[in-house]
């Protein structure tokens, strides 16, 4: 337990997992905000379609589910794959921690993983190896990670739910530069120096987190590791039925949510006006820029969203944990519902670059409501000797959201673009429905704990 507070009045590891988090955040979004755009423009074209090992294969065998993909629908269902992928392995990654490796060591090989990837994915040939390379290394860090953060603090330290918060600023910070640092490297020198940039940013990352091992609480040997006790066991149950009560309308939320790399990003291409006159002259701003749009917002808006919870915490009427998380899904909704507008509005044409950061900012503020929240709820409820593999587990229902995302952004193709919005905003309005029905026996569950 680390007892000297010197970053910002926690404890100084925490300062060590805020950087090491930022900097894989950079090469996990420098590499996501390419990837579609790459596929579509680059590596599915006819020419190049044979390029990458197995890639005809994956073709084919998507294509006996969802009939004949043209190379929107196909890079969408990869999108979807992969990203799903990302949040499903951290259920192996959280296991291998807590059972075997312990969590250091485990961050550790997820790093070099994830590092190892990105830096194959400037060889088209390797692409379908780079992707789950990637993907296992995220899984392995990243619940790991998360979880050491709450580890930082006592049961009772009231400090907890704050370090989660500027953790997540830490997230969004390396989200933010991602897309402006790998996007326009990728965009105007080449798709692979931009993916090789987030390889670069990730080494950064795991020397950083290794730096900071003295500061982080240690892992205890196997020979002292208890075995679960009957309390523990059944803590344990009460825990995985408070995230099975939230992990449909968790997938909904990320399955609206993570359109924005994917079907937002060919809407920004291909639908909106993004020319911008400064002093006379004037540029298109780049694609994968609209990507730090989230992540700029995120340090903006949450600093005053967490005084204005503090005020009103004074008065006794903070939002609940529960009704922040419905207030998040329907902020998802309300989102698209500007998206919708703004093709509605555009009959067709180009549409203003500003509803894009209207999009953006309604969404934040929805994010903001659900995703650090639900952090925070994981680390709270999950026993000693099973954090990590709980964490996994809700990492899963992103993994739902993300594959599901892929597959509806499938859609993009077929659907009026109006009609894709509407479809994604009723997304988050019955993510919001369940998550209200779900508040009583989740109050139950927890006071039971």
């Amino acid at each position: 337990m680390q007892r000297r507070d010197d970053f910002l009045g926690h404890p100084r590891g925490l300062a060590f997992l805020f950087s090491s988090e930022m900097w894989e955040r950079f090469s996990y979004y420098g590499m996501r905000a390419l990837l579609v755009l790459y596929m579509v423009e680059y590596l599915l074209t006819p020419e190049r379609m044979n390029a990458a090992v197995g890639l005809d294969a994956l073709k084919r065998a998507l294509e006996t589910f969802s009939g004949p993909l043209a190379p929107q629908p196909f890079a969408s269902q990869i999108y979807g794959l992969y990203t799903g992928l990302v949040y499903l392995t951290p259920i192996l990654g959280g296991l291998i921690a807590d059972r075997r490796l312990g969590r250091a060591r485990t961050i550790v090989i997820g790093g070099s993983a994830m590092a190892v990837g990105h830096f194959i994915m400037a060889y088209d040939r390797l692409f379908l190896i780079a992707l789950p390379l990637i993907a296992f290394g995220c899984g392995f860090f990243k619940p790991n990670i998360s979880i050491q953060v709450g580890e930082l603090y006592a049961p009772t330290d009231s400090r907890r739910d704050r370090a989660y918060s500027i953790f997540y600023v830490g997230i969004n910070i390396g989200a933010f530069f991602a897309p402006l640092v790998c996007g326009t490297i990728g965009e105007m020198i080449g798709w692979h120096y931009g993916f090789a940039c987030a390889g670069v940013g990730m080494v950064i990352g795991l020397v950083t987190y290794v730096i900071g091992l003295p500061k982080l609480p240690r892992d205890p040997p196997p020979s002292e590791r208890r075995p679960p006790t009957a309390q523990s066991r059944a803590q344990f149950r009460r825990s995985f039925a408070v995230l099975m009560l939230l992990f449909t309308p968790s997938a909904l939320f990320w399955a609206a949510f993570e359109q924005q790399g994917n079907t937002i990003a060919l809407w920004a291409a291909q639908s909106a006006d993004r020319g911008v006159d400064l002093f006379g002259w004037r540029a298109d701003l780049p694609v994968t820029w609209f990507q730090a749009f989230n992540p700029l917002m995120i340090f903006l808006f949450t600093p005053p969203l967490v005084s204005l919870w503090a005020r009103l915490a004074r008065f006794g009427r903070e939002p609940s944990t529960t009704r922040k998380m419905t207030l998040g899904c329907l902020g998802v909704a309300a989102s698209y519902g500007v998206m919708a507008l703004a093709a509605w509005t555009s009959n067709g044409g180009k549409a203003s670059w500003l509803w894009l950061l209207a999009y953006f900012s309604v969404i934040t503020v929805s994010e903001l409501h659900f995703s650090p929240i639900a952090l925070s709820l994981v680390s709270h409820v999950a026993p000693e000797g099973s954090r990590s593999s709980l964490m996994g587990v809700w990492f899963a229902s992103m993994f739902l959201g993300n594959l599901l995302a892929g597959w509806l952004g499938g859609l993009w193709s077929s659907l009026a673009s109006v009609h894709f919005f509407l479809l994604m905003g009723a997304l988050g309005v019955v993510a919001a429905l369940i998550v209200e029905a779900a508040r009583r026996p989740l109050g139950d569950l927890m006071s039971s704990g």
